[in-house]
């Protein structure tokens, strides 16, 4: 540490042998850099403002309503590409600084000159969107004017955003919605051709197919069951009419001609007149069922015709041919009872038979129905998406258009100036008291350097020890120099005239340094002079 601590002695000592070399490079270096420092024109700086609100009140009323935008996120978005190439072209169109420029390289410098120098800083903290943008230029007007056209530049950007996406979004979904309302209209179409084609072959409100024909099996079964019982019951009801006695001798019978008498067929032919005409107001010939109850009716009136044709046969006389009929009440109810048990029969029988020809119409089918419900549901599926997707797109673009319509009323960011660009006054720049000091430590820093350099080229022994290391003989004596060579006072004029020459930079420096710091005492008497 001592050895170092020497070492470091030695190379001071070394640096004030030399020390005419500071003089040297600090006046050299000095004067001249603070010479070029005064010289540099003047900067006006002129700043501007502005806070961007984002809690609109309208927001919270159209919640759910309309499409949500994240402001701050587009805010941040407009301040990072606020310097993009557009916008800076934008800016020197509107400051005339393009006229500046001669030549398409001029135009550049122009350009990248505004990108260094416009600077746009958030201030106001996380939560409060406060930006400050500055800008620098030798004239005050043109710093203003500079300002000024990026603040317009950066609102009309932040607000124009919002409409030019909506108006893209209304472009795109008008778009969608014609494509699909040709795409419905051609879905509807083929589906009201298919069922056209196949009016008569698809599901109804029985279901499909197969359940058409298990309701009609099951409804067949049933049939058969009915006509076995009626058929069981008539045999049972000739069996006792075949075992009464009859009584022909005081049979006596008032009817004079078929149509006053009266069958059982009259009332059920009455309810189905009424039932075939309620039907025929309804619907036309051809259908199922008026089709159904025209057969029922033909086939009473037949019954009915037999029945009396059967009556007449049988009780007419050997005299004349007169009616007589017995008059013994249970022969007359169980010819009644006979009457109606044939009469279930065939009515029932009707039934049967129209129900086997349902069923086996079916069963012919078997290998056409299914395909064409199948194809039914796809087209219906195929119908019900696209229509779905119409109707999304039909609320998305009502929904585009309420917001682009409160975004036209109000916006969603509003804009306030908090302090507007002004003309500055009085220079921002440069930082020449800045410049000053650090050109003076350049100047001494260099000086040292040169003389630390020097020294080393050409050293000069300076102390016992410095010699002992250097030739490895031990001092044992030190002998100083007389007066009479006139050593010391040449030392002492080269001290002084360091001490002068350094104060005098020193007062260089201080009239550089009170000649911008004081420019009102200063520089406006000098004006006035010269």
């Amino acid at each position: 540490m001592q050895d170092l601590f020497d070492d470091l002695i030695d190379y001071l000592k070394g640096i004030w042998i030399k020390r005419r070399y500071i003089i040297i490079a600090t006046w050299l270096i000095c004067p001249i850099g603070w010479l070029a420092v005064s010289m540099m024109p003047d900067v006006y700086e002129s700043q501007a403002r502005v806070y961007a609100d984002t809690q609109s009140i309208l927001a919270p009323l159209l919640k759910g309503l309309t499409v949500e935008t994240n402001t701050d996120s587009q805010i941040a978005l407009m301040v990072k590409t606020l310097l993009s190439r557009p916008n800076l072209e934008r800016i020197s169109r509107m400051t005339d600084l393009d006229i500046r420029a001669n030549t398409p390289k001029e135009y550049e410098e122009i350009i990248k000159e505004l990108r260094e120098n416009i600077l746009i800083k958030k201030t106001g903290g996380r939560r409060q969107n406060i930006f400050t943008i500055s800008f620098e230029d030798e004239t005050p007007d043109m710093a203003k004017n500079v300002v000024q056209s990026v603040l317009t530049v950066f609102i009309e950007n932040t607000l124009g955003e919002n409409r030019t996406d909506a108006d893209s979004a209304q472009k795109f979904l008008k778009t969608q919605i014609a494509e699909y309302e040709n795409r419905l209209a051609s879905a509807e179409a083929r589906l009201t051709d298919f069922k056209q084609k196949y009016a008569n072959m698809l599901p109804d409100q029985y279901g499909g197919y197969y359940n058409k024909l298990n309701i009609a099996k099951e409804q067949l079964q049933i049939i058969e069951l009915s006509l076995r019982e009626a058929k069981t019951q008539l045999q049972s009801a000739k069996s006792q009419l075949n075992a009464a006695p009859t009584d022909s001798n005081s049979a006596q019978n008032k009817i004079q001609t078929s149509n006053s008498i009266k069958t059982s067929y009259d009332d059920r032919i009455a309810e189905l007149e009424i039932t075939l005409d309620s039907l025929l107001l309804r619907y036309t010939d051809k259908y199922p069922d008026v089709v159904e109850a025209k057969n029922r009716l033909a086939h009473l009136e037949k019954q009915r015709t037999k029945e009396i044709d059967d009556y007449l046969s049988s009780t007419s006389s050997n005299d004349g041919g007169s009616l007589i009929s017995s008059q013994n009440p249970v022969i007359q109810q169980l010819q009644i009872q006979v009457n109606q048990y044939e009469n279930q029969v065939a009515s029932i029988t009707v039934r049967a038979e129209d129900y086997r020809l349902k069923v086996k119409e079916l069963e012919n089918k078997i290998h056409v129905l299914p395909e064409i419900e199948a194809e039914l549901v796809a087209l219906n599926r195929g119908y019900k998406i696209t229509k779905q997707k119409y109707e999304e797109l039909l609320n998305r673009q009502e929904t585009a258009l309420l917001a682009q319509q409160a975004d036209e009323t109000t916006n969603k960011i509003q804009f306030k100036v908090i302090d507007p660009p002004r003309a500055p006054a009085e220079p921002s720049g440069p930082k020449r008291i800045l410049y000053f000091i650090l050109i003076t430590f350049v100047g001494f820093g260099a000086g040292i350097g040169l003389s630390l350099l020097f020294s080393q080229l050409s050293p000069v022994v300076t102390s016992t020890t410095q010699l002992s290391k250097a030739t490895g003989v031990p001092i044992f004596g030190m002998v100083s120099a007389n007066e009479n060579l006139g050593l010391q006072k040449w030392h002492k004029k080269k001290t002084i005239f360091f001490i002068i020459s350094n104060l005098f930079l020193v007062m260089i420096l201080i009239i550089f340094i009170g000649y911008f710091l004081f420019p009102n005492a200063i520089q406006a008497p000098l004006q006035r002079i010269f």
